[in-house]
């Protein structure tokens, strides 16, 4: 029984041990390898149309003629439009594009401001305000750079004005619109910029993007495409045919943000795939790569604070342009249908483990039901999980892609409980525990090994049309990591204590616990910065207490600051790569060179304070913890010893419990997800331990092994 058990809780193990080799340590590699050339530099002139409110669907021979005709000759993908706020309005993007970071104005969602002809030249009334006021410091980065350079930038229209603008608001080439620009006036510059507003100009009540704007009929953004297709086509045929050609649906035209289109016309692009570095997606970029883009085809440097990286052109695609339009507006589709069940998924989440606990409370006092309590616990704990495994089904291809998913998501729940309450590791008191814990450390070690495609799109992981993240480790599957890891090395510890190998057991937890952390946090692969930081103490504490090591609160804060150490030299290999190779952990250690990082530690400082006023996320912590205390001091009242029994029937398991909970707790405080990450660490390791608890009071007598204790230790002043 016990080399069954094994069996199960080790699949996580040395799935989690092989990162050794899947890491190469030595290279940085993204996780999508599909990524494959970059924009050629100095390939000769570049011209950025943008076409706000652009979308895949709206693309049609008959209503877009010239828009169809570039995207035939053009790579294709998607641009995640997510700048500060939760939509992008045009004056928003228009201003990444200057500053090359994401950037949002403040006091107005609309149109860019409309300029003053000066000379051949344009200037914007009032620039001074971005910086002085709005905060915009990097507010004409792209114009400076060219300027620097001792190039130049044609502008056409508002938004490429902003777009092109040094730090004094002005511009040396401008044309209203493509209809008034000559080719004498093109040929002037490298980089061409016009701005087509037509399809988004509708959705503006008085200049500004209304909160919830009235739809266009059917047939009024069919007249609205086919304005701003005549405008672009009108562009395009005056371009030299040699000019490289960006499109990009540069903003959203409502109150819900969606993936946009992007094209990229030049020699080799037909029949391709576009994406970026940036998202490590082979058909995805956001907003700042198009800065660098831009300098990239120029032949000009890229400024150390734009944070985008290159188009480049991935695979080739199968199908002709209406088959690739319909697969990126699938993409959007299965982005709009997750964004749109994240708060009911969580709600109702929160109401079955307050239901559970609940109910469990009551049934556990009167000795009742123990197997159903068990069955509801491993069915609960097993919810983490099939949030991803239902990514191996095409749910998104469905016609009502919602209900697929739901019923996908119950399906894989049901199947990992099932399986841990089928075979013979059910007569273990542990044996469920590592199943589901077995089954979530796999399913997460390999999605990050393999390029995180069960995180993509999914309502624990992420999705690119919020845009808060296109891969890696996300805070939530953070903290499922980090309680399925410790959980699964445990039932090990369990086993190897049991055969008097106590060294051997501590190596496990510290080796299996080790990989994971690295796995989690290293550069293109994980990209955790936070998960790191609480990791560390967590595998500390958790090797310490099997080891019969006492634990103290300096010890605790010396595992926090080991943490930061580590996470902080990981940064600092990632920084030393080129610019356009570094993910967000390089990019950090840039801001802390250059005095930034105090602002994103405040935003993200912000937005974890933010989550502890959530009504869905604190009550459930609020009552776990409630549960948790209670059963630990009234044991007999609360839980019939449930939660006692399972710690005396394994003390590995009461060390990796409270490991879980330090990581958690960290983990909350480092994170801008805060409250969510102890939330869903409570929500896995908390049913799991009640499991083992329920078994083990009809069980034999537990393995004599000490219990390590804790103990404070004060700090000296």
């Amino acid at each position: 029984m016990r080399r069954t058990l094994v069996a199960f809780a080790v699949l996580a193990g040395l799935l989690t041990a092989g990162v050794g080799g899947g890491l190469g340590l030595g290279g940085l590699g993204p996780a999508r390898a599909a990524v494959a050339e970059s924009a050629p530099p100095g390939s000769g002139q570049v011209a950025l149309v943008g076409v706000p409110g652009l979308h895949w669907s709206d693309l049609s021979q008959e209503s877009t003629p010239h828009l169809w005709r570039l995207a035939g000759d053009s790579a294709l993908g998607s641009l995640s439009m997510r700048t500060v706020g939760t939509v992008t309005c045009p004056y928003d993007a228009w201003l990444t594009v200057s500053a090359g970071v994401r950037s949002a104005v403040g006091y107005r969602c609309g149109l860019p401001p409309a300029p003053e002809r000066r000379g051949g030249g344009a200037v914007i009334p009032d620039y001074g305000y971005l910086h002085s006021v709005a905060g915009q410091k990097h507010a004409g980065t792209l114009g400076e750079a060219l300027r620097a350079a001792g190039s130049c930038g044609t502008a056409i229209g508002p938004g490429a004005v902003l777009a092109l603008a040094d730090r004094g608001g002005a511009v040396g080439v401008y044309a209203p619109s493509p209809a008034e620009v000559t080719g004498a006036e093109l040929a002037k510059c490298p980089v061409v910029v016009a701005d087509v507003d037509d399809l988004i100009r509708p959705y503006l009540a008085g200049g500004s993007l209304a909160r919830t704007p009235e739809p266009l009929t059917p047939a009024q953004r069919d007249a609205a495409l086919r304005r701003a297709d005549a405008k672009a086509g009108a562009m395009l045929a005056k371009l030299p045919p040699d000019t490289t050609v960006m499109l990009a649906g540069l903003a959203d035209h409502d109150s819900v943000p969606h993936l946009r289109a992007a094209m990229l016309r030049g020699p080799g692009a037909a029949g391709v795939v576009l994406g970026a570095a940036s998202t490590h997606l082979e058909d995805v970029t956001i907003l700042p790569d198009i800065t660098a883009t831009l300098l990239t085809f120029a032949g000009v440097q890229i400024p150390p604070n734009v944070v985008g990286v290159p188009w480049a052109t991935g695979e080739s695609r199968t199908g002709s342009v209406a088959e690739a339009a319909a697969a990126f507006t699938g993409a959007d589709n299965a982005g709009q249908t997750i964004r749109n069940m994240i708060g009911v998924f969580f709600f109702v989440l929160a109401a079955l483990q307050l239901i559970f606990y609940t109910v469990a409370f009551l049934l556990m006092r009167r000795g009742r039901a123990p197997g159903l309590v068990r069955t509801a616990a491993l069915a609960l704990a097993s919810v983490p999980v099939a949030t991803l495994l239902v990514n191996l089904l095409p749910w998104a291809r469905a016609d009502v892609p919602m209900l697929a998913h739901i019923g996908g998501l119950v399906a894989c729940a049901l199947l990992v409980a099932v399986a841990a309450l089928a075979g013979p590791w059910r007569r273990h008191p542990l044996g469920p525990l590592a199943v589901v814990a077995g089954v979530t450390a796999v399913a997460l070690t390999g999605d990050l090994l393999t390029g995180t495609t069960l995180q993509l799109d999914s309502v624990m992981g992420y999705t690119s049309v919020v845009g808060a993240r296109y891969y890696g480790l996300g805070n939530i599957p953070f903290a499922l990591l980090a309680t399925s890891v410790l959980l699964s090395a445990t039932v090990l510890a369990h086993w190897l204590l049991g055969q008097g190998r106590r060294g051997a057991a501590v190596a496990v937890v510290a080796v299996l616990g080790g990989f994971a952390m690295i796995l989690g946090g290293w550069p293109g692969i994980g990209s955790d910065f936070g998960g790191v930081i609480a990791f560390v103490p967590g595998i500390a504490v958790t090797t310490l207490m099997i080891a019969g090591r006492k634990v103290s609160l300096v010890k605790l804060a010396g595992f926090c600051v080991a943490g930061g150490v580590i996470v902080m030299g990981i940064a600092y290999l990632d920084y030393l790569r080129p610019p356009g190779s570094q993910t967000h952990l390089g990019r950090f250690v840039g801001q802390v060179f250059s005095g930034e990082a105090l602002d994103v530690i405040g935003r993200k400082l912000g937005a974890m304070l933010g989550t502890l006023l959530n009504p869905i996320l604190m009550p459930v912590l609020i009552a776990t913890a409630a549960f948790l205390v209670y059963a630990l001091l009234r044991p007999g009242a609360a839980s019939a010893g449930i939660v006692p029994a399972a710690f005396d029937h394994s003390p590995a398991l009461r060390a990796g419990f409270l490991g879980t909970l330090i990581s958690g707790v960290v983990g909350m405080l480092v994170n801008d997800s805060g409250a969510a990450v102890l939330s869903m660490a409570l929500a896995l390791a908390v049913p799991l331990v009640l499991s083992v608890g329920v078994k083990a009071l009809g069980g034999p007598p537990r393995q004599a092994v000490p219990s390590p204790t804790i103990r404070s230790t004060p700090v000296a002043t």
